[in-house]
């Protein structure tokens, strides 16, 4: 058991403007309404003194869960009870939270929770291990004669599965006993590139002296000044530079603690240890690189495309997100967006379309910023019982409406999964997570280009999907394959240099890019600045989930109710299967080469009419 994911659209930072409206003058039916989950705090009091009160409970099923199938499921019963209890609890307290987190009593339920996780995370804790000392033929003899047990099968025979990678009781101890000291490498990242590493000044636009920061270096990207753009891709870059054996040496003590980990579990690899997790295969990874690497002639032209449209004698690195075409800027109201994604979403049909509805009137939604309201946006995950929530900070503008599609995708994929899916499955994975995401902002996009109004417009939403493919698929599986080889030259015994790594990250992004693309030296380091790198391959997952959502979208345009249907049920499917079946049920097959090639194909269409309403 752990505290629950929620699937956030935008990092947290915490932004107090004494301008913003209060909580209590916005409409209600604009704020989500937390009686769904509790009708009062007392109720949520007399639940947490519950939950509190149960835990010893768990002391009568250690050493006992062998002895009989009963017993078995006497204590997975009693811990999804506490479970589904702790959920509830800690999804009043988040929201609570962060509908207003200058209010000290629900800074103090939100902490008071995850003490409360904790407790319960240490005394459950004997439960996997004790499953595994079982025999496996007494096991399963268990799972065949007692159909109470068997909405368990799943989940134990997942856990047979990695019993070959699951040690001693006291070599587990020492593993997590190791955890702290392995996460060395990247908190020492984390804290040198966002609380130490300095920038250069520069000026901007308009003529000021503006200190480069993270997020003031991706936003001169976006601008059509090209000096700008420049002078601050150079002071960013600078301190990565300046101290690239740093970074070297954090980059390659988090690959080493990986391995370690790896090793010490009995994988092949860091890589097959971190797909196994979720049962990926790997050659889902395999398949991903090896095709988007066939594949690339999209990307490519759109690099021609860029460098002509810049009037460019050279296309760089920091020309590759500049704005192309602009549109002034339309307001949206809340309620303009919501009839925009009923519209775009519904090719989903009657069922999808009653859901969203009833999200949108039943207030599961907190719409507006607000003075010490949460900033950024995100759906809260399934709390089994209770209806998901999504937290947005509208401002009228297009970005929130695609936010919207977005976190309502989320939000449909959790309501559909808590509604058809007991509490052991009552969640998905992470390699899933994205797909009802980008699958709806894919219709948006769509809807949004075939009813555009004027040749400028089209052309900024084309714009904008090229540059979703660019970023979320092309540039994540170039992270990717990246990772991949860093990982199988350590692993077969190659020191990696800071001159190997900038060499290597150099040879990639030519590769994907293509000739029409010149790399300043600074690129190289791009392998230094990037937090994902440290997240044990995970970087991949964006990849396949934004395939397999074009894949999806595509079937739904072409089949209509056949692969609407298979989508739904993908929906409901939570975490009652593997995600590489539950997406092959859907109809996506992400270990052949189909959804990669549906990307490129979707890339090669968007350019094709990109160049036509041009008259290129």
């Amino acid at each position: 058991m752990s505290v629950k994911k929620i699937f956030d659209n935008t990092k947290y930072s915490k932004t107090e403007v004494s301008s913003l409206p209060s909580r209590s003058e916005i409409d209600e039916k604009y704020k989500w309404n937390l009686s769904d989950i509790y009708k009062s705090e007392d109720l949520w009091e007399k639940d947490f003194e519950w939950v509190k009160g149960n835990i010893d409970g768990y002391k009568n099923f250690k050493g006992e869960l062998g002895n009989s199938s009963e017993s078995l499921f006497e204590c997975l019963k009693f811990d999804d009870e506490i479970g589904i209890k702790l959920e509830r609890l800690y999804l009043y307290a988040m929201l609570s939270k962060d509908s207003d987190m200058s209010v000290t009593k629900y800074q103090a339920m939100d902490e008071r929770i995850k003490n409360l996780y904790a407790q319960v995370s240490a005394a459950n804790s004997f439960i996997r291990p004790e499953i595994l000392t079982i025999p496996e033929e007494k096991l399963l003899k268990f799972l065949d004669t007692n159909n109470e047990l068997k909405v368990y099968r799943h989940l134990i025979e997942d856990l047979l599965r990695t019993k070959v990678h699951t040690l001693s009781q006291e070599q587990e101890r020492i593993l997590a006993l190791s955890s702290e000291a392995t996460q060395a490498c990247y908190n020492a990242f984390s804290m040198f590139t966002n609380a130490d590493l300095k920038f250069s000044p520069v000026k901007d636009t308009e003529g000021r002296t503006i200190e480069i920061s993270h997020g003031r270096y991706y936003a001169a990207m976006y601008s059509k000044n090209r000096k700008f753009r420049q002078q601050a891709y150079k002071s960013y870059y600078q301190p990565y530079k300046d101290f690239v054996n740093t970074f070297a040496a954090l980059f390659n003590g988090n690959i080493k603690a990986n391995i370690f980990h790896a090793k010490a579990r009995n994988y092949r690899s860091a890589r097959e240890a971190a797909l196994d997790k979720n049962n990926i295969p790997l050659s889902v990874y395999d398949n991903l690189v090896e095709n988007t690497n066939k594949n690339l002639r999209p990307l490519q032209r759109w690099a021609v495309l860029k460098k002509k449209l810049l009037k460019l004698d050279e296309l760089h690195p920091f020309d590759t997100y500049v704005t192309l075409f602009s549109i002034e800027e339309k307001k949206y109201t809340f309620e303009e967006g919501k009839e925009i994604i009923y519209e775009a979403l519904k090719p989903l049909g009657g069922d999808y379309f009653n859901s969203l509805k009833t999200a949108f009137d039943k207030r599961w939604i907190d719409v507006y910023e607000t003075h010490s309201k949460r900033s950024g946006a995100y759906s809260s995950g399934t709390t089994f019982g209770v209806h998901p929530y999504v937290l947005l900070n509208w401002t009228d503008l297009l970005n929130d409406v695609f936010t919207l599609a977005h976190e309502m995708g989320h939000n449909m994929h959790s309501y559909y999964t808590g509604l058809s899916q007991p509490f052991p499955y009552a969640n998905y994975t992470i390699f899933l997570a994205e797909v009802a995401s980008t699958f709806n902002e894919a219709l948006l996009l769509d809807h949004l280009i075939k009813k555009s109004v004027s040749k400028e417009e089209k052309l900024y939403l084309l714009e904008k999907y090229l540059n979703n493919i660019t970023s979320t698929f092309y540039r994540q599986t170039m992270f990717a394959e990246f990772e991949m080889l860093v990982y199988d030259k350590s692993e077969n015994g190659h020191a990696l240099t800071h001159e190997d790594l900038c060499r290597m990250y150099r040879e990639l992004y030519q590769k994907y890019w293509g000739p029409n693309m010149v790399i300043d030296e600074e690129e190289n380091y791009t392998w230094a600045r990037i937090p994902h790198f440290y997240y044990n391959f995970y970087v991949y997952q964006y990849a396949t989930g934004f395939a397999a959502s074009e894949a999806l979208s595509e079937k739904v345009f072409a089949d209509g109710d056949p692969a609407v249907n298979k989508y739904l049920n993908f929906l409901k499917a939570g975490s009652s299967d593997y995600s590489i079946n539950i997406l092959k049920a859907a109809g996506v097959d992400m270990s052949s080469p189909d959804p990669v090639i549906a990307v490129a194909q979707k890339m090669s269409q968007l350019l094709d009419e990109l160049e036509s309403t041009l008259n290129f």
